[in-house]
């Protein structure tokens, strides 16, 4: 089965037992042009396992910038906020209050990360209300 992110198609693979299955395709760079082309990098597609099961299949990457991915999770719960990761490491930040929940990111990244969010706030909040309706996420313009 294909399925559409934006206008990139991705396909979906069941897997064992029925009813459960991924969907996914690589983080694919840069176009030509230098648009970003990000699209789902994986995701269980139903009932795939507990929590660390879909850490390992991948999320919903947003936004990439300087090494560092911004994801956000379809079956996320709590206050609205995205995930960053870089090299190993990881945050948790609050979108609402751009509050750091928890972090393993060294300064020089968390600082990207809120420099970020502080100019995408709007565009977090809306992506958290499509995840939660189980939608297609929409890419966010990079820091430059």
């Amino acid at each position: 089965m294909q399925k559409v992110v934006g206008s990139i198609p991705i396909s979906c693979f069941a897997s064992s037992p029925p009813g459960q299955g991924f969907c996914g395709l690589g983080l694919l760079g840069r176009s030509p042009a230098g648009a970003s082309l990000l699209a789902v990098v994986g995701r269980p597609t139903s009932g795939a396992g507990d929590r660390s099961d879909r850490h390992a299949l991948g999320v919903p990457a947003i936004s990439s910038f300087f090494g560092i991915t911004i994801a956000m999770y379809y079956d996320d719960h709590g206050h609205p906020h995205f995930h960053a990761r870089h090299a190993g490491n990881q945050a948790k930040v609050r979108i609402d209050e751009l509050e750091v929940i928890e972090s393993s990111l060294g300064r020089r990244q968390l600082r990207f990360v809120l420099a970020w969010a502080e100019l995408h706030q709007d565009e977090l909040a809306d992506n958290w209300s499509r995840a939660r309706l189980g939608e297609t996420l929409r890419e966010i313009e990079p820091l430059q």
